[in-house]
């Protein structure tokens, strides 16, 4: 059960060393975490009574 666990932690751990690697080297590769930049108006009705 010891050894269950253990690998456990360890797949948590490297799962999350992937992932903050992906997050920094990520734009190297080609990978584009930036939203898209579109302006979006609405009008707004306020009822002021």
């Amino acid at each position: 059960m010891s050894r269950l666990f253990k690998l456990l932690i360890y797949l948590l751990i490297l799962g999350f060393v992937g992932l903050v690697g992906y997050a920094y080297l990520g734009p190297f590769f080609g990978a584009d975490f930036s939203p898209p930049r579109t302006e979006i108006r609405q009008p707004v009705i306020l009822n002021g009574e």
